[in-house]
């Protein structure tokens, strides 16, 4: 029989154990955003037609079954009333269907990442107590995400539609962003419990309000991709020779604020510094409790809003844009993590 001194150890490592593996689920969780924004910017999301959880994770394999996929692709409006009169052809649509295959295969690994693993270390007893309802609901996130993202490439499939709903975009990419967000909380929050500080960080007034204004720019973010609305000017920072563009009011304000790509480009592009502000005030309040995770999110601001410029005056180029969305997703890893270092303190 072991004493306590021996044994305190492999109880120690469990929930490192458990960290780490949080934090690698968080890293395809940003692998998955990443590939996401190479699915929108090549108009790659309605590809695939229908949602096979199992047998869509094998691609075509015959000549005979790239030509159905691309038949079912042949009846949506895009291809009928933008790619098909473009002259895409069946190598194209190979291109296309490959990304938004490979996204949505990488949600499925991403799944079983999670899942059995999680399996293991409950069967093993190695998850401490509290933490079994959180990461069930970050489990339940996980299913949450893929069910959305099939509402998203639904939404773009009836009738004359030759997009998704920008609506169902923000819907899915916020709850891939959240579920970052929880991933990296609970996994420092096991790390502290290696430490042996069993007391969860608590969310701080100012860690809320700061994701508040962050949550508000994300969302126009997804609203401006899902609408195309980047490609709306490239010019920076004057929007046709003006501050403020011309919009069209003549439909109410609330379809203007959440219809309207002009209005919806100036207000993600000026948005950004409010929300910046924001993340530097959060950073100098964590600076003297944890430099690291203020340097990082001084470092993701900064880089997001070059990236952001850079995106606009390139004319949206592809790889640009994706590092736009990647770096987002980092700010919000970030300010999880900062928003821990306080709610630790605070606790």
């Amino acid at each position: 029989m072991s004493s306590p001194a021996t044994a305190a150890p492999s109880t120690r490592l469990r929930p490192r154990a458990l960290a780490a593996w949080l934090f690698v689920c968080a890293a395809l969780v940003l692998t998955m955003v990443a590939v996401g924004g190479i699915t929108r910017l090549t108009e790659s999301g309605l590809s695939i037609t229908e949602w096979k959880p199992v047998t869509g994770a094998i691609p075509p394999l015959t000549q005979a079954d790239w030509q159905a996929e691309f038949d079912l692709y042949k009846a949506t409006g895009e291809y009928r009333n933008v790619t098909g009169p473009a002259g895409m052809d069946l190598a194209a649509f190979k291109f296309i269907f490959f990304w938004e295959w490979f996204h949505r295969l990488l949600g499925r690994l991403l799944g079983l990442v999670f899942a059995l693993p999680l399996a293991w270390f409950w069967v093993r007893g190695a998850i401490p107590a509290g933490y079994k309802p959180r990461l069930v609901a970050l489990l339940l996130l996980g299913g949450l995400q893929g069910a959305f993202g099939w509402f998203m490439v639904r939404s773009g499939l009836s009738g004359e539609m030759t997009d998704v709903s920008h609506f169902w975009l923000s819907i899915h990419l916020l709850t891939a962003l959240f579920t970052l967000a929880g991933l990296v909380w609970t996994a420092l929050d096991l790390r502290q419990v290696a430490r042996g500080n069993a007391v969860p960080a608590r969310l701080t007034r100012l860690s809320l309000v700061v994701a508040a204004v962050l949550f508000v720019q994300l969302l126009l973010g997804a609203w401006v991709a899902g609408l195309n609305a980047g490609l709306v000017s490239d010019t920076w920072p004057l929007m046709f020779g003006r501050f403020v563009p011309d919009a069209n009011w003549s439909r109410g304000v609330w379809w203007t604020f959440a219809h309207d790509p002009f209005w919806l480009h100036f207000l993600h592009r000026w948005w950004a510094f409010a929300a910046a502000a924001g993340l530097i005030v959060l950073a100098r309040r964590v600076k003297p409790l944890e430099r690291r995770a203020s340097i990082a999110i001084n470092a993701a601001v900064g880089t997001q809003i070059l990236l952001g410029i850079a995106t606009v005056m390139s004319g949206v180029a592809l790889w640009l844009a994706v590092a736009h969305q990647l770096v987002g997703a980092l700010l919000v890893a970030t300010l999880s993590w900062g928003a821990h270092v306080l709610g630790r303190h605070r606790a």
